[in-house]
């Protein structure tokens, strides 16, 4: 069995069997898990021993393709089996925390909004970057015009369905090719690459474009997510190489 994992697939590493339970503290870990554990501690190396750094940040956005990057043509994902399945019938997203009107989200309701394409490039963390992604989706300047976040406001931490977490600035958040897409390439987006609903956040490594989002919390405090306490960078600039922490 090949398996291709990307701390950027957001929490394609953080494998669970049923979308709202946690396995509890005396559970004793089956295959799945083993496998999990096993995948996290090789990202935790990865991130002790600073692989894959290339020390060329000096090159910044002069080149389209950053440093320590390979393009490739398909889009890289840790496939097992087990991702989220989440019904659209059952999905909300919730907005919530420091803003002055907080939401919850049907997709029905989410769709009503309105939708935008974009077209950005992905770059992973494990040095691959794919071009030209087809997105559409609600732009991340809508849902700031609609829960209106408060001055102090100046943390986002995204959650999954799967208990994933990843957190940016809200200045990072408000860029203008940052959005929540349900769509990639005119299709809605598969399963095991985030759907019903991801984060895009293009320029940035994709561990910050968290999959299956469901909670927006804005926050006046910095509160580092799943990878940014194993050892990966808080930030994530793919041309300053902010791989690691």
């Amino acid at each position: 069995m090949r398996i291709f994992f990307c701390a950027g697939q957001g929490i394609d590493l953080q494998l669970t069997t049923k979308v709202h339970r946690m396995p509890d503290e005396d559970d004793k870990p089956g295959l799945i898990g083993k496998i999990k554990d096993k995948l996290i501690r090789s990202k935790e190396d990865w991130a002790a021993e600073g692989r894959l750094i290339t020390g060329r940040p000096d090159l910044g956005h002069v080149h389209r393709l950053p440093p320590g990057q390979k393009e490739v043509k398909n889009w890289p994902v840790l496939d097992l089996g087990v991702q989220p399945d989440v019904k659209l019938a059952n999905w909300r997203l919730q907005i919530m925390g420091l803003v002055d009107n907080p939401v919850a989200l049907t997709f029905e309701q989410f769709q009503a909004l309105p939708q935008q394409d974009f077209v950005s490039d992905i770059h992973c963390v494990t040095s691959w970057s794919r071009f030209d992604n087809h997105w559409r989706g609600v732009s991340a300047k809508t849902i700031l015009d609609l829960v209106k976040p408060k001055a102090e406001a100046r943390h986002i931490v995204f959650h999954s369905y799967d208990g994933y977490t990843t957190n940016v600035k809200t200045s990072v958040f408000a860029d203008s090719n940052v959005l929540l897409a349900h769509s990639w390439e005119g299709k809605p987006i598969p399963r095991e690459h985030g759907g019903p609903v991801r984060v895009v956040i293009p320029d940035w490594y994709f561990w910050k474009s968290a999959k299956w989002v469901t909670r927006i919390v804005f926050m006046a405090e910095d509160q580092p997510g799943f990878w940014e306490v194993r050892g990966y960078h808080n930030e994530g600039d793919p041309w300053k190489e902010e791989r690691y922490s």
